[in-house]
């Protein structure tokens, strides 16, 4: 079990280098949307598909239950008909970002998880959501690839680390911070349940 000790401190390396501030923003701009229940559409690839499809789960059934707040978190990846009808017909690159087009809404935000920041979906999603004037959200790992180069998020929480698990687990912790973050503030702390 060694290698438990030294993929703890990568964590925990990875971890202490994430821009704190940067989190207290995403919560703060993401509190917005979840105060009007504007929806917020949610994407990734592989395992940051599994964190998006979490994501949702927790920020709108956690954050919304016995707080004021309102959140509708759609996770793109989750609809498998129109994902890979797309797929199909027009190319995976385009798996998001034909949603976000497609998508009837005004007022929305496209929030991105990529460890490489480099998935053409991604690229194209992040684009899609500009061309509509949705705020973006980003997390991303590695060095951040062409969501931090060029600059195609509004919000932007960088983990700094070479290693996918890693990155995954720190966006999941990210992720679970946030939305017990938003639904302390929220609630009458004698009746909240974590």
């Amino acid at each position: 079990m060694s290698y438990f000790y030294e993929y703890k401190l990568k964590i925990q390396q990875a971890l202490d280098n994430i821009d704190v501030e940067s989190i207290e923003v995403f919560k703060n701009r993401l509190c917005d949307f979840y105060s009007t229940k504007r929806p917020i559409l949610v994407c990734g690839n592989g395992g940051s598909a599994a964190i998006s499809e979490h994501l949702s789960c927790d920020h709108t059934k956690g954050i919304g239950m016995d707080t004021h707040l309102s959140p509708f978190v759609i996770s793109l990846p989750s609809n498998v008909s129109i994902t890979t009808a797309i797929a199909n017909d027009i190319g995976y690159d385009h798996v998001f970002s034909k949603q976000i087009e497609w998508y009837p809404r005004n007022m929305s935000a496209v929030f991105v998880i990529s460890s490489s920041g480099n998935s053409p979906n991604i690229i194209n999603a992040l684009k899609a959501a500009r061309a509509k004037n949705y705020v973006t959200f980003a997390m991303v790992g590695f060095d951040g690839g062409a969501v931090v180069d060029e600059d195609l998020a509004d919000y932007i929480i960088h983990v700094k680390s070479n290693n996918y698990g890693v990155v995954e687990d720190c966006h999941q912790i990210i992720m679970h911070c946030i939305a017990q973050d938003l639904r302390i503030s929220n609630t009458d702390l004698d009746t909240l349940k974590l």
